[in-house]
C-alpha cells in the first residue's frame, strides 16, 4: 500500500512540475522570430527599433513577445501572427483595427485613441487612451464596456 502511495505521489509531482520545467522564456534576436512576425513589425512599426524579443516555450505551444524601444508590446502566436498590440505612447496602427470598430470608437468616443488591441476567442478587445475597455464579438458588435 505504501509503495502505491509513493507511486501516486511521484506521478503527482511529475505532472505538477513538468509544466514548470518545460516553460522556457529566452531572449532571441529579431531574425529568430517567425518571418510573419518580422514582416508585421517592419510594416506597422517601420521607424521603431526592437528593444528585445522573447520566445516562450510551454508544454504544448510556443509564443513570442516583442518590446519596441517606444514601449510598444506585441504578442505573436507560434506562426508569427499577432495576438495583441499594446502601445504605450501612441495609438495602435489604424490598419490593425477593423473598420466597423474604428467607426464605433470615432462616433461614440470622439477624440479617444485605441492604445491596445487584443484578439480573443470571442472577438476583439480594445483599450482606449482613457483606460476604457471595449469588447466586440467576431462581427464587430459591441458586447461589453469595462472601465
Amino acid at each position: 500500500m505504501k509503495s502505491l502511495l509513493n507511486i501516486v505521489v511521484a506521478f503527482a509531482v511529475l505532472f505538477i512540475a513538468a509544466p514548470l520545467v518545460s516553460c522556457q522564456d529566452r531572449i532571441i534576436t529579431v531574425k529568430e522570430l517567425p518571418t510573419v512576425a518580422q514582416t508585421f513589425i517592419s510594416e506597422y512599426f517601420p521607424d521603431v527599433a526592437v528593444s528585445f524579443a522573447k520566445k516562450d516555450r510551454e508544454l504544448m505551444k510556443t509564443t513570442y513577445e516583442v518590446t519596441l524601444q517606444d514601449g510598444t508590446e506585441i504578442d505573436f502566436n507560434s506562426k508569427g501572427e499577432w495576438d495583441k498590440v499594446e502601445c504605450k505612447r501612441a495609438a495602435v496602427p489604424s490598419k490593425l483595427v477593423p473598420a466597423n470598430i474604428a467607426e464605433y470608437v470615432e462616433t461614440s468616443f470622439p477624440g479617444q485613441v485605441i492604445v491596445k488591441i487584443d484578439k480573443e476567442p470571442y472577438g476583439i478587445e480594445i483599450e482606449l487612451g482613457n483606460d476604457l475597455e471595449l469588447k466586440f464579438d467576431k462581427n464587430g458588435k459591441l458586447i461589453n464596456i469595462d472601465d
